[in-house]
């Protein structure tokens, strides 16, 4: 078991999401940067799907009510841990004893880290999925003070093998965009002004999306657009003509034109970028 002593801004179970129920109106969810919490996972030895904490900006304090492994990835942050633990650091695995608190501090760049434990959270899967969903409320509720977490038995996994899963090194804040499906909702200019210069992250943005602020884009139809399926990376167009990029909790159907898409290898950038840092586009070809 794990006792949640302070969850920090906002911390949430994620694993994988729950993929195949967009048709019937439910959000796919899970970690925004899957690439670090199936990291965290490898780390300690659990399958990659396994669900862990993402923390957003820091801030928590767990303590274990048993000893485990652990591991750490995501938006780099410090780790004070009590006497009686392991040494321990980002992206790679340490031991936490019974009774020993984690201090997770704030991270100096990047927005959401991961915290794994051999095991897995075990908390009650909803139609497959551990995952919290903040814009369909499935799931279990955001992690408050006094939240305790039960831990997946660990009996059948294999043993920890720390170098099979090297840090990932930075990535630079570039989102790659593939054009459409309704770039023709737009003025000529409107792909190549998407990446002509940085756009701002929004203090609105959230695990539905990344709000930018900068270039206008400009649409060339007048009217709605039938609300249609969208997909985690679709880069919508409100008539404000500022864009947003889907996360995670991104509703399944839109009503705004969709630009271009960011490519699944960069969206662990746009997970990890807050409030007031820049992120550029650059489209690419199929």
């Amino acid at each position: 078991m794990i006792e949640v002593l302070a969850p920090g801004p906002y911390a949430t179970v994620q694993d994988l999401g729950r993929p195949g129920y967009a048709h019937l109106g439910v959000p796919r969810s899970g970690a925004a940067d899957a690439a670090s919490l199936r990291l965290a996972n490898r780390l300690v030895g659990n399958p990659e799907g396994s669900a862990g904490l993402e923390l957003t900006f820091g801030g928590a304090r767990l303590r274990f009510l048993a000893g485990t492994w652990i591991a750490v990835t995501g938006a780099p942050c410090p780790l004070t841990a009590s006497s009686e633990a392991g040494a321990q650091g980002m992206g790679a695995p340490f031991w936490m004893p019974r009774g020993a608190e984690l201090r997770v501090g704030t991270p100096a760049a990047g927005l959401r880290t991961y915290v794994a434990v051999r095991g897995g959270i075990d908390v009650e899967p909803v139609l497959g999925s551990r995952s919290t969903d903040s814009l369909s409320g499935l799931g279990p509720p955001p992690l408050r003070a006094g939240t305790t977490l039960p831990v997946g038995a660990t009996g059948s996994l294999p043993a920890i093998c720390a170098d099979q899963a090297p840090p990932l090194p930075p990535a630079p804040p570039v989102l790659r965009v593939l054009a459409g499906p309704r770039d023709d909702w737009f003025a000529d200019d409107a792909s190549a002004g998407l990446c002509a210069r940085p756009y701002e992250v929004s203090q609105d943005s959230n695990r539905v999306g990344v709000r930018l602020r900068g270039t206008t884009l400009a649409w060339a139809r007048q009217g709605e657009l039938p609300s249609e399926g969208m997909v985690t990376g679709a880069v919508q167009v409100p008539p404000n003509g500022q864009p947003i990029v889907f996360l995670a909790d991104h509703p399944p159907t839109g009503g705004y034109p969709v630009i271009g898409v960011v490519l699944a290898a960069d969206l662990p950038v746009a997970a990890q970028a807050r409030p007031g840092d820049r992120l550029s586009f650059r489209l690419v070809r199929r």
